[in-house]
C-alpha cells in the first residue's frame, strides 16, 4: 500500500485557498439575490406605476391589485408584473419584429413526408434565409404540414440570463411585442433548457401551466409545445394547438431541425473558431497543392454518440460554401452551415456509412443549388468520401462541362428531330450522330455516307436539285437549305438537309458540316391544311350557289308587292325580311288573294329551317293552300289536307305553322283557323287585342290533329296584322313579353305605315325570317 507524499505547507495553502473559495462563493451568491431583489423591486415599481397611470388608482390598491392576480393566476408577483408590463404597453417596442399572419388551423394533407424528405426540404429552403426572423418563418413553413406546428419561436439568451425573442411565426404583433423581452425568473421553460440542454417536451397543458409560465394567448390557444436547445445561446419553441403528444418521430425530427437550424445560425453570425491541429495542418498542407473541391471533415457527435454535424478540417482552394467562402476560409465553419441542404439525403446517409463502416461511398450524380454572383444555379456533381484517421475525406466533382453539353446536344437533336454531320473532304472522314441514322432510316452498321453520294438515298424526282447543291457546295463553298423526299419502307418521308462549307486558305472547301431534320410531321399538317382550305373553298362555293338559287326561287315564288294593294275594300301592307345571319333565304310565306267567290284568302306560314329544301317546302304549302281553299275546301279540312301532305312528303321531318283566313267583303265577316301559330293582332278603337286561337296543332307533328276555326266581323278602322314568330321571338324570352312587345308597338305606330313598326320592332339583328301581312279597314272617308 502507497501513498501520495503531500508538503505540510501545500497542505495549508490548498486548505486557505478552499476557505477563500468558499468565501467568494457566498459573496458571488449574495451578491447575486441582491441584483436579483434590486432588479425584482423595480420591475414592481414599474407595474404599480403603469396600473396607476391606466386606473387612477392608488399605489397601495395598485399593489393589492397585483397580489390578487398573481394569486388567481398561481404566479409569482414578480411574474404577474412583468405580465402587467407587457399587457399594458400602449405601442410596439421601438424595434419589434416583422408581424407574422396569424397562423390557420391546422390542415390535413394527403400523405405527411418523412423526416429524410422534409429535413432534404428545409436544407435547400435555408439556403435562402437571411435573418432568424425568416429562419424561423422557413421552419413553420415547413413543419406546419408535418407536425401541425402553429407557431414557432426562437429565443436568444442575453446577459443576465434574459431572453430575447429573435424570430418568430404564428404569432400575432401583439403577443410578440409582449414576450419580445423575457426576464430572468422562475418556471421560464426556455431557459430552463438553455440551462440543462437537453428538450422539453410540454404535451399535458394542465400540469404544464402549474409548471411553467407559459405563452398562452388567449387561455388554452396551445396546448402541447415543445422546447430545445439549438446553441448554447439560442431555443427553438414549437406551440401547437391539438392536445398530443410529440411522438417519437416527430422528436427525431425536431431535434434534427434544432441541430440545422444551428449550422444555418451559425453561417449569420460568427464563424466557429478554426480548430488546428498536427493532423489536420498536415492535411491542409497536401489540399493546398490539389485541384477540385476536396474538404476533410470531424464528425461532431451528440452526448449519446450519434453524428449531428461535421466540421471542416481542411480545405482545397477549390471548395466553395453558399456564402462564397473558399479554401482555408472554410475552416472551422459546419457542413450543415456551407451545405444546410444536404441534411436528410442519401448524401449524408453515404457520410454515415463511410465513417462507421470503412467502406468509400461513392454516390450517384446529383443536381445541388448554389449562388453565383447572387443568383441560385443549380449544378450537377458526384461525391466521394473515404475515412481518413477519425475522419472524413470528402471529394466534390462535378460534371465536365463537355459531358453536359453533349447531353443536351442530344436531347435539342431528339426533341427537334435532326442529327448533325460532317463530311472531311481531305481524308474522305464521315461523322454523323445517331440521330441522322434513325432519320434516315440507315442500319448503323453500314456506315455514313459520303457527302457525293447523299442524293442516291432519296426519291429520283428529287435527287436533282439535292446533287446540284452538292454540287455547288464542294466546288464554289454555297451553303445549301434543301428539301427532299425518301422512302423508308412503305411511307415517303419529307426531311430538309442544310449545310455550309469550310474552306481553306486558298478557298478549297475542305470540310463541310450541317445537319438532317425530319419535317414529315409538319409537312403532313401543312398538307392536311392545304386539303381543309380546299375543302372550306369548295364547300363556301357550294353554299353561296345555294345561297343565290334559294333566292332566285324565294323571288319567283314569292313576289313582293312595292306599294299597298287594296283588295276588296282592304288596304294590304306585305313585309319578308330574312335573317341577317347564315343563309338568307328561309320558309317564311304569305298569300293575299281573290278566291272565285269574290271573298280574298289571307295566309302566312312558316317552314321550319332554311335553305332550298325549306323554299321547296314552302312552296309546295303555299300553292297547294290556295288551291284547296280556291277549290271550295274549308279552311280546317285545308288545314288538315296540308298536315298529310307534309307527313307524306320527301323531307318527312319538316313541320311548319300556318294561318288561315277567309275575309267575306258583304259583311266584313274573317274567318279563320290556325296551324301552331302565332295569334293574330287586332288593333281597334286604341287598344290592341290578341285573338283566341282555335285548336289546331302545327303541320307535320301528327297523324291525326284536330284544327278548328272562329270568327268575327272587321271594323272601320280596324288593323289586323297576320306574322310570323321571327317578329316577336327572341333568344332567352318568354313569348308573351314578345307579343306584348307587338301590341305596345302596334299602337304607339297608330296609322304610321308598316316600316315603322318593323324599326321599333326588329332594332339589333335577328336569327330568324320575318313575314308580315298588314291588313287595314279604311274609314267611311277613306273608301
Amino acid at each position: 500500500m502507497t501513498s501520495e507524499y503531500v508538503p505540510a505547507a501545500d497542505t495549508g495553502a490548498v486548505a486557505e485557498l478552499a476557505a477563500l473559495a468558499k468565501i467568494v462563493s457566498r459573496q458571488r451568491a449574495e451578491l447575486d439575490r441582491l441584483r436579483e431583489s434590486v432588479a425584482a423591486s423595480a420591475v414592481v415599481e414599474r407595474a404599480k406605476g403603469a396600473l396607476m397611470a391606466t386606473t387612477g388608482c392608488s399605489p397601495d390598491a395598485a399593489h393589492e391589485a397585483l397580489v390578487q392576480r398573481a394569486e388567481a393566476g398561481n404566479r409569482t408577483l414578480l411574474e404577474e408584473c412583468w405580465l402587467t408590463l407587457g399587457a399594458l404597453m400602449p405601442t410596439l417596442p421601438a424595434t419589434p419584429l416583422p408581424a407574422a399572419e396569424p397562423t390557420a388551423p391546422a390542415r390535413e394533407t394527403p400523405a405527411r413526408l418523412g423526416t429524410a424528405e422534409i429535413l432534404g426540404r428545409l436544407g435547400k429552403a435555408l439556403l435562402h434565409v437571411g435573418s432568424p426572423q425568416e429562419l424561423a418563418g422557413t421552419l413553420h413553413e415547413q413543419l406546419a404540414p408535418r407536425i401541425d406546428a402553429d407557431a414557432v419561436l426562437l429565443y436568444r439568451r442575453l446577459p443576465g440570463d434574459g431572453l430575447e425573442l429573435v424570430g418568430q411565426a404564428g404569432l400575432d404583433a401583439m403577443l410578440a411585442a409582449q414576450w419580445r423581452q423575457v426576464p430572468p425568473l422562475q418556471r421560464i421553460a426556455p431557459l430552463e433548457v438553455l440551462k440543462a440542454g437537453e428538450p422539453l417536451w410540454l404535451e399535458h397543458f394542465t400540469e404544464d401551466r402549474q409548471a411553467f409560465q407559459l405563452i398562452d394567448e388567449p387561455p388554452g390557444h396551445w396546448l402541447s409545445r415543445a422546447w430545445l436547445p439549438v446553441s448554447a445561446d439560442t431555443v427553438l419553441g414549437v406551440l401547437r394547438r391539438p392536445a398530443a403528444p410529440f411522438g417519437l418521430a416527430d422528436r427525431e425530427l425536431l431535434q434534427s431541425v434544432a441541430r440545422l437550424s444551428a449550422g444555418r445560425l451559425g453561417a449569420l453570425g460568427a464563424p466557429a473558431e478554426p480548430v488546428s491541429s498536427d493532423f489536420s495542418t498536415a492535411v491542409q498542407s497536401v489540399l493546398d497543392a490539389l485541384p477540385g473541391a476536396t474538404v476533410l471533415l470531424s464528425p461532431l457527435r451528440t452526448a449519446a454518440g450519434e453524428v449531428e454535424d461535421y466540421r471542416i478540417e481542411a480545405a482545397t482552394p477549390g471548395a466553395v460554401d453558399i456564402l462564397g467562402r473558399t479554401g482555408r476560409e472554410l475552416i472551422g465553419s459546419h457542413i450543415l452551415e456551407s451545405y444546410p441542404s444536404v441534411a436528410g439525403e442519401s448524401l449524408w446517409h453515404g457520410y454515415l456509412k463511410a465513417l462507421g463502416g470503412g467502406e468509400p461511398y461513392e454516390g450517384e450524380p446529383f443536381v445541388y443549388e448554389e449562388i453565383v454572383a447572387g443568383v441560385t444555379v443549380t449544378a450537377t456533381y458526384s461525391v466521394r468520401a473515404a475515412r481518413l484517421g477519425d475522419g472524413l475525406l470528402v471529394t466534390w466533382l462535378r460534371h465536365d462541362t463537355e459531358e453536359r453539353q453533349e447531353q443536351r446536344l442530344a436531347e435539342l437533336q431528339r426533341l427537334g428531330n435532326l442529327g448533325w454531320a460532317n463530311w472531311n473532304l481531305v481524308t474522305r472522314q464521315v461523322n454523323w450522330s445517331s440521330q441522322v441514322y434513325t432519320i434516315l432510316g440507315r442500319d448503323p452498321g453500314r456506315g455514313a455516307v459520303p457527302l457525293d453520294l447523299l442524293p442516291d438515298l432519296v426519291l429520283p424526282e428529287d435527287a436533282h436539285a439535292l446533287a446540284r447543291a452538292v454540287a455547288e457546295l464542294a466546288r464554289n463553298g454555297r451553303s445549301f437549305d434543301v428539301p427532299f423526299r425518301l422512302r423508308t419502307g412503305n411511307a415517303v418521308r419529307h426531311l430538309r438537309a442544310v449545310a455550309e462549307a469550310v474552306s481553306a486558305a486558298d478557298g478549297t472547301v475542305v470540310e463541310v458540316h450541317g445537319f438532317v431534320q425530319d419535317l414529315t410531321a409538319q409537312r403532313s399538317a401543312e398538307l392536311a391544311l392545304v386539303d381543309s382550305e380546299r375543302a372550306i373553298l369548295v364547300q363556301r362555293g357550294v353554299l353561296d350557289a345555294e345561297r343565290a338559287l334559294a333566292a332566285r326561287l324565294q323571288h319567283a315564288l314569292l313576289p313582293l308587292p312595292s306599294n299597298p294593294v287594296r283588295l276588296h275594300g282592304l288596304r294590304i301592307e306585305v313585309a319578308y325580311l330574312p335573317a341577317q345571319a347564315g343563309v338568307h333565304v328561309g320558309g317564311d310565306w304569305f298569300s293575299a288573294i281573290e278566291l272565285p267567290d269574290e271573298a280574298a284568302l289571307f295566309v302566312v306560314g312558316d317552314v321550319a329551317g332554311h335553305g332550298v329544301d325549306a323554299v321547296a317546302t314552302m312552296a309546295q304549302l303555299r300553292f297547294t293552300a290556295k288551291g284547296m281553299v280556291s277549290t271550295g275546301s274549308s279552311l280546317t279540312g285545308a288545314l288538315a289536307r296540308l298536315n298529310f301532305l307534309l307527313l307524306h312528303s320527301r323531307d318527312a321531318q319538316s313541320t311548319a305553322t300556318l294561318v288561315l283566313a277567309r275575309y267575306d267583303p258583304a259583311e266584313r265577316r274573317l274567318a279563320w283557323a290556325q296551324a301552331g301559330h302565332p295569334p293574330p293582332l287586332l288593333v281597334r278603337g286604341g287598344r290592341a287585342y290578341r285573338l283566341d286561337r282555335p285548336a289546331g296543332m302545327l303541320l307535320g307533328a301528327s297523324a291525326n290533329p284536330v284544327y278548328e276555326s272562329a270568327e268575327f266581323q272587321l271594323e272601320p278602322g280596324d288593323r289586323l296584322l297576320l306574322y310570323t314568330d321571327g317578329l316577336v321571338e327572341r333568344p332567352g324570352e318568354d313569348i308573351d313579353a314578345g307579343l306584348d312587345r307587338l301590341a305596345a308597338a302596334a299602337l304607339a305606330a297608330g296609322p304610321a305605315t308598316l316600316d315603322a313598326l318593323l324599326a321599333a320592332m326588329l332594332a339589333g339583328e335577328r336569327r330568324d325570317d320575318v313575314c308580315v301581312l298588314d291588313i287595314r279597314v279604311p274609314v267611311e272617308d277613306e273608301e
